[in-house]
């Protein structure tokens, strides 16, 4: 089956539209703030003074008869995973985009910065179980899979489960890697493999928040479907002691998220739907700049 030509169109823009925002804001900052695997070979050349004497390549010096040092550069490549919430939650938006689309917005812009760093992007797309897998590779092609399939893949499941995901990560990645973890991270008993890729790999807790969650409007007596739990609740959102109740609520099970990242000790980057989503990126990679 072909992709429609609304998603390929949509791919198309959203290229255009990000284009401008790497080039002059992102692949500078993206490039500084992650380090890469480790040190390679480049080169020997002869000792100067000052130079470590660790270095010191004695096979080289001895058949030479002068010192020479062994020449290492940083090595700049790095493997990006995108790990992406597809479940009920992402349908979700009181404003003009879903938190999912802010999900695919974000997962644009962190695609094509990587790809100009000449870096291999992956992506998973996740609900209870692992939904769709792409490895990493390079490539303009490659991203545009990705975008193709951010926007056109349909989840089979609606469910959350952020454990699942995280476990099979654990499997798949054989070297370190920076892992972007898009969710609402309203889920359970995912703290311990949180706490453990984050040890493992350089993890990013991408969190998402739309400002109606919290604040419940009065709009009368309404009917909400879940689709995670596939119930009806029919709520009278006029009434103040509900509408008190509800935030606390939220408080309460976005202080318990709040925990269960901070325990974890990975990185977090905080997104508003509606507001800008680009500058907490920036800010983000400023702030590890500065490490």
């Amino acid at each position: 089956m072909g992709i429609p030509n609304e998603i390929l169109k949509k791919v198309k823009l959203l290229e255009i539209s990000t284009r401008k925002l790497v080039n002059n804001m992102f692949t500078g900052e993206y490039h500084s703030a992650f380090k890469g695997q480790g040190m390679t070979f480049s080169e020997f050349r002869e000792y100067v003074p000052g130079d470590d004497v660790r270095t010191i390549s004695w096979p080289v010096t001895a058949r030479t008869g002068k010192t020479f040092i062994k020449k290492f550069d940083e090595e700049r490549e790095m493997t990006v995973m995108l790990v992406v919430d597809v479940s009920a939650s992402s349908d979700f938006g009181s404003q003009k985009y879903f938190k999912g689309e802010v999900f695919n917005h974000l997962a644009a812009l962190l695609s094509f910065t990587a790809s100009k760093n000449n870096d291999p992007v992956g992506l998973i797309l996740f609900s209870d179980q692992v939904e769709h897998y792409v490895p990493p590779k390079k490539g303009r092609g490659h991203i545009h899979r990705i975008l193709r399939d951010l926007y056109y893949f349909k989840p089979q499941s609606r469910k959350t489960n952020i454990k699942v995901v995280i476990d099979h990560l654990l499997a798949v990645l054989k070297k370190k890697a920076h892992i972007f973890l898009f969710s609402d991270f309203y889920d359970q008993n995912y703290e311990k493999s949180l706490k453990l890729i984050g040890r493992k790999h350089d993890t990013v807790a991408v969190v998402i928040n739309d400002p109606a969650e919290l604040e419940m409007p009065n709009i009368g007596v309404v009917d909400f479907y879940d689709p995670e739990l596939e119930e009806v609740l029919t709520v009278d959102t006029s009434s103040k002691v509900f509408r008190k109740d509800y935030k606390l609520k939220v408080l309460e099970a976005a202080g318990q998220r709040d925990g269960v990242l901070k325990r974890s000790k990975v990185d977090r980057i905080d997104i508003v739907v509606g507001e800008d989503f680009t500058g907490p990126l920036i800010k983000f990679f400023k702030q590890r700049n500065l490490r």
